[in-house]
Parts: C-alpha cells; structure tokens; sequence
C-alpha cells in the first residue's frame, strides 16, 4: 500500500492527519464558481430577495457543505466559511 499526504473519497480531500483544510478550500472554491453562473437570478429585479436567498441556499451553499459533516471544525474553518457566505450574501443584497 502506498502511503499518501492526501486523497480524494467521494469528492472529499482527506490529509494523512484527518484535517479539513484542503476539502474547506476546494469547497469554497467549487461554490465560488457555482455563484456567477447564477447572475441573472441575483441580478434579476423580479425576484424576491427571499426567492433569491432560497435559490443561494439550494444552488451555492448545497455546493459549499457538501461533506460538511465530515470537517474537523474549528474557528478558522468556521470563519472562511462564513466570510464566503456573508460575501455571497452581500452580493445578493447590493450591500457594498
């Protein structure tokens, strides 16, 4: 058997210590890419804002927490996560 710093199981980065970091970063970075696909909707002036947090929480968060429940949390990964959400968010909002 080989030994490896990390891999890939079922599209979680998993490191030889059992950290999260890589996983938290490459989720972030797959729902970064999922939030502009979307920019008509945020951009849309006939949908709610509410409609348009329901379609960010089904569409982008879905993308960002996916495997969530395996990350060994700690402040650092819980506040990356939630800068990107807060961004994605004020972005929704038009608060600059």
């Amino acid at each position: 058997m080989e030994n490896v710093e990390s891999f890939t199981y079922l599209e979680s980065i998993i490191d030889e210590q059992g950290g999260s970091d890589a996983d938290v970063k490459a989720r972030i970075g797959k729902a970064r890419a999922a939030f502009p696909q979307l920019k008509n909707i945020w951009n849309s002036k006939q949908l709610s804002t509410n409609i348009k947090v329901r379609i960010f929480n089904t569409n982008v968060k879905a993308v960002l927490l996916y495997g969530a429940e395996t990350w060994r949390t700690n402040t650092t990964i819980i506040k990356k996560v939630q800068v990107f959400i807060n961004s994605c968010l004020r972005k929704i909002l038009n608060i600059h």
